[in-house]
């Protein structure tokens, strides 16, 4: 499972939208996503891929991270492993 982190995403945007940008770029679809508002200035989401190891998703960041999109430029970060227990 991994999580990838998309900073700085216009907080009008869907989760489609979301979802259909991702899937231009060569990522997978997503699982689920999680909404951060954060202090508002900078919204973000994370989206989480059940199947999708996160050194997969590393392969695909850089095609997505400083890119303007929506008139923003996007922060995209894979998240550190989550180690249940």
């Amino acid at each position: 499972m991994g999580d990838l982190w998309l900073g700085n995403v216009e907080e009008e945007t869907t989760d489609d939208e979301i979802r259909e940008f991702l899937c231009k770029y060569g990522f997978p679809s997503f699982d689920s996503i999680r909404r951060v508002r954060g202090t508002g200035e900078h919204p973000a989401a994370v989206v989480t891929f059940d199947s999708v190891e996160s050194y997969v998703l590393r392969r695909f960041q850089p095609r997505l991270h400083n890119m303007v999109w929506k008139e923003r430029t996007l922060v995209v970060q894979v998240m550190p492993e989550r180690h249940e227990r």
